[in-house]
């Protein structure tokens, strides 16, 4: 097996490799994650050179670890990059066959009910500014990332323009939304800038919302499983669905590039696939 001495990943590359990644204007938490991914790769390695035989060891290795194909898919996605950066491409490995899910595992789907109750739980605790947030979320199908658009100027012409990716989309805010972010702003004392700040006035991050709804669980009868930022959007992409019947349009809403993203959205519980071949009637 040749390698090539050169082909040695340092620190001084995976910083290079930071920047470049900043400069494509990838989302933060992609840059983030990418990094981690390179860096267990680089520790597994050794101090050994990339190779293609190599990444196929270490992706052999993450399947005996018993990791699901999809996140050793997105691990490979980020060697994937970091080779193509550095004029690498023969180091890339074939990803994981994954078969299309007919259905989802419904100990990770949050009901409405479960939402309604996150809700309530936060009301009850005095949590407004992170019901309201959750209700932000939840209405509109932001990502997380993007709750720093919801701003004061947003909510006084009712949509955000969101900027992600290299792409601007209009998101529009329900008249009952505005009216809520509108009382919050009036309470709080904003007139300019995003709304959901922390204490030290910058734009709430992921983790702390993400940490603030995972304290809600218990007193919610919620399974912390299903309690992240990401699976309110999954609500709101299944009911805006259920009315408006258009992949297309919701697509748009939520700013997929692939209707095969949008898709996976939209794949119904176990409980309800058993329920759709029940009304198949095929077994007398």
């Amino acid at each position: 097996m040749f390698t090539n001495p050169n082909r040695r990943i340092t620190n001084e590359r995976i910083d290079r490799f930071r920047a470049w990644l900043l400069r494509e204007e990838r989302a933060p938490a992609t840059v983030e994650k990418y990094l981690h991914d390179l860096r267990a790769f680089s520790a597994w390695l050794q101090g050994r050179p990339a190779s293609k035989e190599l990444t196929s060891a270490w992706k052999a290795n993450l399947v005996e670890q018993g990791l699901a194909p999809s996140t050793i898919n997105s691990k490979l996605a980020a060697l994937h990059s970091f080779f193509g950066y550095m004029g690498w491409p023969d180091c890339r490995v074939k990803f994981l066959r994954i078969q299309r899910r007919v259905f989802r595992s419904k100990a990770k789907d949050l009901s409405r009910a479960e939402y309604e109750r996150l809700l309530a739980t936060a009301v009850r605790q005095h949590k407004y500014k992170l019901a309201l947030l959750m209700e932000t979320i939840c209405a509109t199908g932001i990502r997380v990332s993007e709750t720093k658009y919801i701003t004061a100027e947003a909510v006084q012409q009712g949509y955000a323009q969101i900027s992600l990716k290299g792409k601007i989309r209009t998101i529009l805010l329900p008249g009952k939304l505005c009216r809520k972010l509108k009382k919050f702003a009036k309470e709080r004392g904003i007139e300019c800038g995003p709304l959901f700040l922390g204490a030290d006035r910058k734009p709430l991050s992921r983790c702390v919302i993400w940490a603030q709804m995972k304290r809600l669980c218990r007193a919610a009868g919620v399974e912390p499983g299903k309690v992240f930022p990401h699976n309110l959007r999954h609500l709101f992409a299944r009911t805006y669905y259920k009315v408006c019947k258009d992949i297309v349009q919701l697509a748009d809403v939520l700013g997929h590039s692939s209707i095969e993203t949008t898709r996976i959205y939209l794949v119904s519980t176990g409980e309800e696939h058993a329920r759709h071949l029940e009304r198949l009637g095929l077994v007398s």
